[in-house]
């Protein structure tokens, strides 16, 4: 969890950086706009990817531990049976 919030970190300071660069540099105004619209477009897909394989994870740890506790109640009816 600790590499997570790393990472966030350091996306929304790569993400600020690259804001206050655009706003300071020397181009039209239209520019930077269009700019800062592609920059948002591609954080938001950014953000989407992540978000989609945060749930792949998730639900692949769902899956395991359902295995995992199947196994155990399998095991269980077997020493009882015993």
């Amino acid at each position: 969890m600790d590499s997570m919030k790393v990472w966030a970190a350091f996306t929304v300071g790569v993400l600020a950086g690259a804001g206050v660069a655009l706003l300071y540099a020397p181009q039209t105004g239209e520019r930077t706009r269009r700019q800062l619209r592609r920059s948002i477009e591609d954080a938001g897909d950014y953000l989407k990817e992540t978000a989609d394989d945060v749930q792949d994870r998730a639900q692949d740890y769902v899956k395991r531990s359902r295995d995992v506790v199947e196994d155990l109640v399998e095991s269980a009816r077997k020493a009882v049976r015993v």
